[in-house]
C-alpha cells in the first residue's frame, strides 16, 4: 500500500505464530514480542504447566493464545502442536524454533546418551517443527530457527554438542531456504544470539560470562528485547526480502 510507512511493515496483524520452548527466558520474550507486533501465538513446550504466564503475556497485549505441551524431539508432538494452531486459528504463518537445551561436558566424558539427546532436541526437533509447518504455511510465511554465535565460534567452555547442533541448525536453515522460499514462498532465516540472559546462562560457571565479555564488543549482555526486535525484523514483512540467512546478534563477538 502507497501509504503504509516503515513502522507498518513491522507489524504482524493477522498472522499466527508457533514458538516452543515458549514456558520461559527468550522463548516468552518472543511471544509477547510477537503478540506485541499484532501475531496470535501457539506456545510450545515440555513443561505445559509453565506456558500460563506466557500464554497471560499474549493476552495481556491483545492477542489470542493457546498452550499445547510439546517435546519437538518427538514428531508426533511437532505435528500435534501444528494440528492444534489449525484447528484454533485456521493458520500457521510464523515458526519460531527456539526450543533448546545445552551440556558442558568434556568431550572424552560426554556419554553418546547425552550428546544424542542435544543434537535430537536443538537439531531434530528443528526439522521436525519445521516439516509440520512447511505442509500447511502459505506463501509469505516466515521461519526462524534460533542458532547461536556458538555455532559460528567457541567460547571456553567444552560444548561439542551444543556447539554441533547450532552450527547443523545454520546449514539446515540455507536448505531449507533454498527448497521452500522460491517453491513455497516460505522464507526461513536463523538468529545467532550471543549472551543473553536465560536459564542456559544461569547454570554457566562462576566468572565464566565475564571472562567472555572481553571480547564482546558492546562490553554486556544483551538485552533479550533487542534479540527480538531481530527476530520480528525477519518474520515480518520488514524482512521481505532476507531469507536463507543467519544474522549474528551477539554483541561484536565475532570479530575478536
Amino acid at each position: 500500500m502507497a501509504d503504509r510507512t516503515i513502522l507498518d511493515m513491522f507489524r504482524l496483524d493477522g498472522r499466527v505464530a508457533i514458538v516452543t520452548g515458549a514456558s520461559s527466558g527468550l522463548g516468552a520474550v518472543f511471544a509477547r514480542a510477537l503478540a506485541e507486533a499484532g501475531a496470535d501465538v501457539a506456545l510450545g513446550a515440555r513443561r505445559a504447566d509453565r506456558l500460563t504466564d506466557t500464554q497471560q503475556a499474549v493476552e495481556g497485549a491483545g492477542r489470542r493464545a493457546i498452550a499445547v505441551r510439546t517435546d519437538v524431539s518427538v514428531p508426533e508432538d511437532c505435528q500435534a502442536l501444528v494440528d492444534a494452531t489449525m484447528a484454533e486459528f485456521g493458520r500457521v504463518d510464523i515458526l519460531v524454533n527456539n526450543a533448546g537445551i545445552g551440556t558442558a561436558t568434556p568431550a572424552t566424558r560426554e556419554t553418546p546418551d547425552q550428546f544424542r539427546q542435544v543434537i535430537d532436541v536443538n537439531l531434530n526437533g528443528c526439522y521436525w517443527m519445521a516439516q509440520a509447518c512447511g505442509r500447511v504455511m502459505q506463501p509469505g510465511s516466515s521461519i526462524v530457527n534460533i542458532s547461536s554465535v556458538l555455532g559460528l565460534t567457541t567460547a571456553g567452555l567444552p560444548q561439542a554438542a551444543y556447539a554441533a547442533s547450532k552450527a547443523g541448525l545454520i546449514g539446515l536453515t540455507r536448505d531449507l531456504a533454498q527448497q521452500w522460499t522460491g517453491r513455497k514462498g516460505i522464507r526461513v532465516n536463523a538468529l545467532a544470539p550471543g549472551f543473553f540472559t536465560s536459564e542456559m546462562t544461569d547454570q554457566y560457571p562462576e566468572g565464566y560470562l565475564e571472562s567472555q565479555l572481553a571480547r564482546v564488543l558492546v562490553g554486556r549482555k544483551g538485552d533479550p528485547e533487542e534479540l527480538a526486535a531481530a527476530l520480528v525484523f525477519l518474520v515480518s514483512d520488514a524482512g521481505g526480502y532476507v531469507t536463507g540467512t543467519t544474522i549474528p546478534v551477539e554483541g561484536g563477538m565475532l570479530t575478536s
